[in-house]
């Protein structure tokens, strides 16, 4: 429930109450600042509220942005300001004072305005959004009312509203062959009472059809996957496009759409592998491989965002070159093109599905995602040696959560703390890869069952706590969280391929899939400010560097029928327990009022 407080005298002629009932508000009226007063605190405390001037003239999207987007606990505009209860305390602090100031004499200037310039002069922080070429203005007199109706007549305000449900940046593929059209999906959805949790869901049944049909492992078969993958994509592009549309941000929505769009890829993965399986063709490797590199790619995204997302620094000279080449159009869409952003991956997969083999299509992906992540690694690595940033405790401990560090890398860290400081600063990730280096490669080049990999899995806990034994602050710690990802799910890859077992891989896959989605989970907690999962989830499942041990011990103790049995139980396991206290935490935090938010997503 919303209620809007009319505050002055109206205008005869205005559509002021129609255009706040058709966005859901109740209408109160105020005829001065102390009836306003009155008319707020009788206003229950969980309800959101607004003061409205009577006087308002301006497009009804305008009013939609500024006093109905869930994710800010104060908005404004012109002539308008918003408090959901989470700001009430403020709102409700500024009208006070203001009453007090004003005497509770008939208004004669916007009550609104200054409640919105008392609240900055608070350090209250107050949403305004970018309105561009909407009208929203209280007019001083008729002539001024006039000018501006003429103004809201020249704009059309749905064309505006459609053509802002578009993501701002975007991939060349989404931008072009997707958005034309898929806006106008959204606006009919919105116009049917339809959510954007809804057509997420619609969306990972579509891709999951999709990743069946692949599995037939029929021409036919492969046609109808490429086919629905795309028709997926379309609704994932749609359900971001009814939250902006609509402004229907969820918490819950935020959650869904990230790890939905995970699900959907690696399912249609396995899918694809499946198939191919059917024709003879074992392909499983290269499917795991595809899944491992694409977290890779997402957890490198990751790090170096959190570890920049409040640095201060002075610019790089790489940044600089960056922002030179974005000023060249040409140039703007071929570097977004070439990091195979999801737009692009997923169109090359669906084509490459229909016409050629799941083998193709995997060394294709697995060739364009290698060059992708060479490219914005290498950018990223120039930008942190050149830009010298100074990170805060807040970066190196969204850092230390990514690294996913276990009780045995927590208990050598605190062991190591002593002589960690006498390192250089740039020894973390160097001592990360050493140690992922050496459990990977042992368990390349020695024989499934031999002890040599358990032993170097237990030099890869002592570098992995070495490695965390200070704040990661470091202009290239940010690359430790990768560095561990690409050690354990690739030991879990390389034992599943040596133990030469059919169902072997299978079962590897479902179990980097169960750690990914944990991997990814944390994230989104530490994007939504929740911080990261509890330390008991991270206990229960033994840290990267406790899985990576099991998995390596399980190797040398079990044949290899065995293992692969081991493999599909811990897979099992790990699954229920990150879904389970995954699926509470997010659900929760809608249900208990969480703040909104809206992740619009990473282009990879």
């Amino acid at each position: 429930m919303s209620t809007a407080i009319l505050t002055g005298q109206p205008v005869p002629g205005s559509s002021i109450e129609a255009d706040l009932r058709s966005l859901g508000f109740d209408l109160r009226t105020a005829a001065d600042a102390a009836e306003a007063e009155t008319v707020l605190a009788e206003v229950p405390g969980d309800e959101r509220v607004a003061l409205v001037d009577a006087r308002f003239v301006g497009h009804v999207h305008a009013l939609r942005l500024g006093l109905t987007d869930p994710r800010f606990p104060l908005a404004g505009i012109p002539g308008a300001v918003t408090a959901q209860p989470a700001g009430r305390q403020a709102l409700t602090r500024a009208m006070a004072r203001e009453n007090s100031a004003g005497g509770g004499t008939t208004l004669v200037d916007s009550l609104a305005d200054r409640i919105l310039t008392a609240l900055d002069a608070d350090g209250t922080g107050v949403h305004r959004p970018e309105l561009g070429s909407l009208v929203a203005a209280v007019p001083a007199d008729p002539q001024a009312r006039n000018e501006a109706r003429q103004s809201v007549a020249d704009v059309d305000d749905e064309a505006v509203r459609l053509k802002s449900a578009v993501k701002a940046r975007d991939g060349f593929f989404t931008t072009y062959c997707i958005s034309p059209y898929s806006r106008y999906i959204a606006r009919w959805c919105a116009r049917r009472g339809l959510t954007p949790n809804q057509v997420t869901t619609a969306s990972l049944i579509t891709a999951l059809i999709a990743a069946a049909c692949a599995a037939t492992g029929t021409r036919g078969g492969f046609v109808a996957a490429g086919v629905l993958l795309i028709a997926s994509f379309v609704l994932d592009c749609t359900d971001g496009q009814l939250a902006r549309y609509s402004l229907q941000y969820s918490t819950l929505g935020a959650w869904l759409d990230a790890t939905f769009d995970r699900a959907k890829e690696y399912a249609y993965y396995a899918g694809l592998a499946l198939g191919a399986a059917r024709g003879g063709d074992d392909v499983w490797a290269l499917a795991l491989g595809a899944m491992v590199l694409q977290t890779c790619r997402h957890v490198v995204d990751f790090s170096f965002n959190e570890a920049n997302h409040d640095a201060t620094a002075n610019t790089s000279p790489t940044a600089a070159l960056s922002d030179k080449l974005d000023s060249v159009g040409w140039t703007v869409w071929v570097r977004r093109m070439i990091v195979l952003p999801i737009g692009e991956r997923w169109a090359m997969i669906a084509v490459l599905t229909a016409v050629t083999t799941p083998r193709i299509t995997f060394y294709a992906l697995l060739i364009g995602c290698a060059f992708a992540a060479a490219y914005t690694t290498a950018g990223r690595v120039l930008r942190s040696l050149t830009r010298k940033a100074r990170r805060t405790d807040r970066a190196a401990g969204a850092l230390a959560d990514l690294a996913d560090s276990g009780p045995l890398a927590r208990g050598f860290a605190e062991a190591l703390k002593k002589p960690a400081r006498r390192l250089p600063g740039f020894t973390a990730p160097v001592i990360a890869l050493l140690g992922g280096l050496a459990v990977v490669l042992t368990a390349a080049l020695t024989d499934f069952g031999g002890p040599w990999p358990v032993v170097a899995a237990l030099g890869y806990a002592l570098t992995s706590g070495l490695a965390v034994a200070r704040p990661l602050k470091g202009a290239l710690d940010w690359l430790v969280p990768p560095i561990f990802r690409a050690a354990e799910y690739g030991t879990v890859l390389v034992l599943a391929a040596k133990a030469d077992l059919n169902g072997a891989l299978p079962a590897a896959f479902g179990l980097v899939a169960a750690v990914a989605y944990h991997h990814y989970d944390t994230v989104y907690r530490i994007r939504g400010d929740a911080g990261a999962p509890p330390a008991w989830l991270v206990r229960s499942i033994g840290g990267h560097e406790g899985r990576t041990l099991l998995v390596t011990v399980l190797a040398a103790l079990l044949t290899a029928s065995q293992f692969k049995v081991a493999l599909t139980a811990l897979a099992v396991a790990v699954a229920l327990v990150v879904l389970v206290e995954s699926i509470r935490f997010w659900v929760g935090a809608h249900q208990g009022g969480a703040p909104a938010v809206h992740d619009e997503g990473e282009t990879a």
